[in-house]
């Protein structure tokens, strides 16, 4: 009996994997449905879904590991320049692409990891500004190479599976794009549930109880920094491969600003409250741009002020605490 007892307590429980199908199922509904029901906004979608990627590797940092960060549009920056110059020079498969982009995030993701993590709190802030500003210079000033302020052009990806071809209408672009967030997502979610991923959250919580186990925190903190690299740089690919355009836009202060906003607003430490956050400051602002080109940062801002006054913990969070709160007072009824 108690042999049976401890193997049945040993077992992993099959609920989270069940919550993790069924939420990456209610993902690609989701993602179906846009295709379906937005044709004519596909190139919008797919845009989204490659910021949904760079939002997703900002929260492995900055909601799993406490690191602060404005500066991750320079992974995504060298994952989309990495695409980009490689389907120049010939290199046009789109999953190759896409796995050039991931490396090249990644080996950024190591060197910009490499410096910041010499530092904590507003020091380390500071450095993950320079970095992206020196990255953006240096890609302004390497036109030979990043076609400067003109940015790279010309990019033809080959079809995918030699019969999709990345027309105009952004068909294939889009699916394409679908499929890698599912991929990417299934990955992260069992990488932040993995003894790894609680060793991260550990260090966010308490780093120095963490050490005092004898467990160094700097290359712990550094890897995850490279799997954050590897995901926007995934993220950059898909917006080189999709626009078969790169410009300076992608390694931008205000594209890192963008996202750390989008992950707020989504709820921090919460992968879908990731794509929560994208999807909703990203529609807001193309439906208000739409309606009003001129002052729609005004409504942008005041929607942003109101989900940070009365949902401080994002949306995601939000939900997750009325859904417990729910819970406990069903727990007393029963009672």
């Amino acid at each position: 009996m108690a042999e049976a007892s401890i193997r049945t307590a040993s077992e992993p429980r099959p609920a989270p994997l069940l919550r993790d199908l069924l939420g990456l199922s209610l993902i690609a509904l989701a993602g179906l449905a846009g295709y379906l029901l937005f044709p004519d906004n596909l190139a919008f979608l797919t845009r989204l879904i490659s910021i949904a990627l760079l939002v997703l590797s900002l929260d492995l940092i900055v909601g799993y590991c406490g690191i602060a960060s404005l500066g991750q549009a320079a992974l995504y920056g060298a994952g989309a320049y990495a695409a980009g110059i490689a389907c120049l020079h010939g290199i046009t498969e789109p999953f190759l692409l896409v796995v050039i982009g991931a490396a090249a995030g990644a080996v950024t993701g190591l060197l910009m990891g490499t410096v910041m993590l010499r530092a904590r709190g507003l020091p380390q802030l500071v450095l993950s500004i320079a970095i992206v500003q020196l990255l953006h210079e240096a890609a302004n000033k390497a036109s030979s190479v990043t076609g400067g302020s003109d940015g790279l052009s010309g990019m033809i990806p080959a079809p995918l599976f030699g019969v999709f071809e990345f027309d105009l209408w952004g068909r294939s672009a889009y699916l394409f794009g679908l499929g890698l967030l599912l991929v990417v997502f299934a990955i992260l979610r069992l990488v932040v549930r993995s003894p790894f991923g609680m060793l991260c959250r550990g260090l966010k919580e308490d780093a120095l109880r963490i050490s005092a186990l004898g467990i160094y925190a700097f290359p712990v903190l550094l890897k995850m920094f490279v799997i954050s690299g590897a995901v926007a740089g995934t993220g950059g690919a898909l917006a080189a491969i999709a626009t078969q355009v790169v410009g300076l836009d992608s390694v931008s202060f205000e594209l890192s600003a963008n996202a750390l906003v989008m992950l707020v607003l989504g709820g921090i430490g919460h992968l879908y409250g990731a794509l929560i956050g994208t999807v909703i400051f990203m529609a807001l602002e193309h439906v208000v741009a739409a309606a009003n080109p001129f002052h729609w940062m005004t409504l942008v801002g005041a929607v942003l002020i109101a989900i940070v006054l009365f949902a401080p913990r994002g949306l995601s969070g939000t939900v997750d605490q009325f859904a417990a709160l729910l819970t406990r007072q069903g727990g007393r009824a029963n009672r």
